[in-house]
């Protein structure tokens, strides 16, 4: 399982040659995808601690975009609180460096870590993800519904995208959709899918606005 593989990779050090092939992959899907006609689709893609840290992400980012022929304004590069406490003038370079090249970057697992809103304010962030944690008793907890609001109303204010991750049913979604969330992530549209397998589902199943919430790194396998 993911909890299990990941840490390890980190630490012995090959999550950052993975994570390279990880990014890719899931940039090459997403020229298969434009290919068959769904020119639209945006892809994410999550940072590792050991990628962020390791020196040249920016060079890497940018190689792979030109081999693969992506633009950069289809990529999404998730990245957890934790990493913008660790070094301040790092961070900022490397968030610079992405942004500049049109790459958009989402603070994942917004909320369940060291939050500080001066982040929003000192580093280039063009979104926050929902944890799924704030979702999973979505109607009906008071507190959790006063979280995702609140989320929601301080991406809102602050020019941010907001997607939910972890939406399962249709009761979380409605609740989403009228507090005026962007996008939603989650087991309702689909489980991971192989790319064939997602190919075809496609045209039958889904809408194309609600595309977004099937092709975040989590379903690509």
């Amino acid at each position: 399982m993911p909890s299990r593989f990941v840490p390890l990779a980190e630490e012995c050090g090959l999550i950052v040659p993975i994570g390279e092939w990880v990014l890719r992959r899931a940039c090459q899907d997403l020229r298969r995808w434009q290919q068959l006609g769904f020119d639209d689709l945006t892809v994410a893609v999550n940072l590792s601690t050991q990628q962020f840290r390791h020196g040249g992400l920016g060079a890497m980012v940018e190689r792979v975009l030109e081999e693969t022929e992506t633009d950069p304004n289809q990529l999404v590069l998730e990245i957890t609180e934790s990493l913008l406490l660790e070094d301040d003038d790092n961070s900022r370079s490397q968030l610079d460096a992405l942004k500049a090249m049109g790459v958009a970057v989402y603070l994942d697992d917004f909320g369940t870590g060291y939050s500080s809103l001066s982040y929003l304010k000192r580093f280039r962030i063009d979104g926050l993800k929902i944890d799924r944690s704030f979702v999973n008793d979505l109607p009906g907890n008071p507190d959790e519904e006063a979280i995702t609001r609140a989320i929601i109303a301080l991406g809102r204010a602050l020019r941010l995208g907001v997607i939910a991750e972890g939406v399962e049913n249709r009761a979380q979604l409605d609740l989403l959709m009228r507090e005026g969330c962007d996008a939603v992530q989650g087991f309702l549209f689909s489980e991971p899918l192989p790319f064939d397998e997602f190919v075809a589902a496609l045209p039958a199943g889904f809408a194309r606005d609600e595309l977004t919430a099937l092709t975040s790194s989590e379903q690509l396998q």
